[in-house]
This record gives structure tokens, C-alpha cells and sequence, in this order.
């Protein structure tokens, strides 16, 4: 085990890479003692390890770190963003492909949400793309009973606060009425819990259906419900700006590259 802290990496930041959890996630499974360290468990993440460390968690040797992995999940109405679910609902991991490997949601969807939602195999990429930090745009299309005009929709642009929690501006266009209903495309960059329904709420209007289109620059496309697709590992790293060595060795990060909309198998 290194004594020196500037050598090696955390801990935490070391399961996490491997997929065991979010470094957040690392850090309880470390305190309930579930993490041994050459053969000492250890109870605190303020520790950092090198490879030369033999890492254990419920005993089981870590594996060796995958490389960066991300996909695109259409995620049906009715499935709970949550690895078990206490009411004994389904969860998006009871829909995935058996053969998937084991991954995280980036954010979650409520149960009665579609669309985009974002997996990967890596708890460093989960907790960066969802710090507010990040600023990544996500969009819906949000269908609301009501007929709403753009005044009524001006306090959702401003920032709203509901029951003392404070909403950033949205971005809120009225793209059409259909009946009762009323279709709007939303953008926001925090996505806090039930963000848009309450925020309609607050206005008098109703959610009968939401649906996010996108997430930074990953688009839902034309992706069909419940389909799974693998987003390239180079539009992976060159959207999260991961560093790749050059030639000399020395890490360059990589510019970014526009995704396009893919379309499902």
C-alpha cells in the first residue's frame, strides 16, 4: 500500500473507473468495510493506490479497468432508474439486453418519462456528466393539457422557485396545440427532481407525457423504444474531452467532434 499521497489515485476514483460504483457510491461501499487493500479492509477513502495495490471488494479482486464506455437507451414509460426498486416495480436493468455488461445511468427519468437516457460503464464519467458544472443542455418534448400561450409560459424562461427550491431559466418553445393538448420543446441544464412537471404545475398546467430528446450532444434520434445503441468510443472521448497520449507519451486532450443522430438497429 503507497504512504505517499501524491502517488497513484484515490481510492474511490480507482473503483469507480473500474464501474463497481459512482465515486460517491465507492466512498459508502468503502465505510461499510466491503473494501480490502493488500489484504487490510479499510474503512476510509482517503487512501490512494497504485497498480502495483491488490484491490478487493466483498472479497472479489477488482477488475482490471475497462476502457470508457457510453450508450444510448430509449427508456419506456413505466420502469424505475434505479438498480432495485422497493415496491417490487420494474427497472430499466430488468429491460436491458442480457448481454450488456454492467453499466449506470447517467441522471435518472422518472417512472412516467421516455426517452433519452444516457449508460455507461464508468462512475468517472457518470459523476462528471452529472455535476451542474457540466452545463450540458437536456431537452424534451413535453405534451401538457391546457392551452397555454407564451405569457403563461414566461415565468418558466425567468426562473421559477416552487415549494423554496429555485429553477434555472428554461428554454420553452410552444410548438403546437393538439386538441386539449398543447406540445412544447423544453431545454434545461440542471434537471433537478420532477423539475419540468413541477415547474408546470406551478403554472397551472399539467404533464401527460415527457420525453427527452437529448442530452448535451447526444440525440435520441429516431432510437426506438427500449432499444440499446453503443455510441462510438472515439465521439466518447472526444465529447468528454477525454486525454489520449501522443507520440511522446505525454496527454493531449482531444477536440471535440459533432455527434450525429444514429439510428437503432
Amino acid at each position: 500500500m503507497t504512504d505517499t499521497p501524491s502517488k497513484g489515485d484515490r481510492i474511490a476514483k480507482v473503483l469507480a473507473r473500474a464501474g463497481i460504483a459512482s465515486r460517491r457510491g465507492a466512498e459508502t461501499i468503502i465505510a461499510a468495510g466491503r473494501v480490502s487493500v493488500n489484504g487490510k479492509q479499510i474503512d476510509s477513502p482517503a487512501l490512494n493506490v497504485t497498480d502495483a495495490d491488490r484491490i478487493t471488494v466483498d472479497g472479489k479482486a477488482l477488475s482490471e479497468p475497462e476502457p470508457e464506455r457510453m450508450w444510448l437507451y430509449h427508456k419506456p414509460a413505466g420502469l424505475v432508474t434505479t438498480d432495485a426498486d422497493e415496491k417490487g416495480r420494474r427497472t430499466i436493468y430488468d429491460a436491458l439486453p442480457e448481454d450488456m455488461p454492467r453499466v449506470m445511468s447517467i441522471g435518472r427519468l422518472d417512472i412516467t418519462s421516455e426517452g433519452l437516457l444516457l449508460l455507461t460503464n464508468d462512475g468517472g464519467i457518470k459523476r462528471k456528466l452529472e455535476l451542474p458544472s457540466t452545463g450540458w443542455m437536456r431537452k424534451y418534448r413535453v405534451r401538457i393539457n391546457g392551452r397555454p400561450t407564451d405569457a403563461t409560459l414566461e415565468p418558466l424562461r425567468k426562473g421559477i422557485t416552487v415549494e423554496g427550491e429555485r429553477f434555472q431559466p428554461m428554454q420553452v418553445n410552444l410548438d403546437r396545440q393538439q386538441g386539449a393538448n398543447a406540445w412544447l420543446t423544453v431545454g434545461l441544464r440542471e434537471g433537478k427532481n420532477r423539475e419540468i412537471r413541477r415547474a408546470m404545475e406551478s403554472i397551472g398546467l399539467v404533464v401527460n407525457r415527457l420525453i427527452r430528446i437529448s442530452y448535451g450532444p447526444f440525440q435520441l434520434g429516431d432510437l426506438k423504444p427500449g432499444a440499446v445503441e453503443e455510441i462510438r468510443r472515439k465521439i466518447v472521448r472526444d465529447q468528454l474531452g477525454i486525454e489520449t497520449p501522443d507520440a511522446t507519451g505525454t496527454a493531449k486532450p482531444r477536440p471535440k467532434a459533432p455527434v450525429r443522430k444514429r439510428k437503432s438497429r
